[in-house]
């Protein structure tokens, strides 16, 4: 008898470790994609290769820059000059895809 509930106590202990863990690593998911604060400072547009907007289930609206060396920063969307380098990042995008359209439709013409 003494037995048996040391091993029910034991199961019911591995089982609250476990569900405790999977929502801490859940949480820890969350929090990687959210931005806690944002970049001081402007930032360089010609180090910036793209652009996202964070989750909006995040508790801030945040977007985050990517630089060519893959940094990462959260920058505030209502700024200025976050809304210039979007912009000019996505023109930048949208040339790209077109000229590489192009391209390959007249290789294969």
């Amino acid at each position: 008898m003494k037995t048996l509930t040391a091993l029910l106590l034991l199961g019911l202990l591995c089982s609250l470790h476990t569900t405790s863990a999977a929502v801490m690593g859940i949480e820890a998911i969350t929090a990687r994609n959210c931005c806690v604060k944002f970049h001081p400072r402007r930032l360089p547009l010609d180090a910036m290769v793209s652009v996202y907007k964070t989750s909006s289930s995040c508790p801030r609206k945040a977007l985050v820059f990517t630089t060519k060396k893959g940094k990462t920063f959260c920058v505030d969307p209502s700024e200025a000059w976050v809304q210039s380098h979007v912009t000019k990042i996505e023109s930048r995008s949208t040339t790209a895809k077109t000229t590489m359209m192009s391209s390959t439709t007249a290789t294969t013409s």
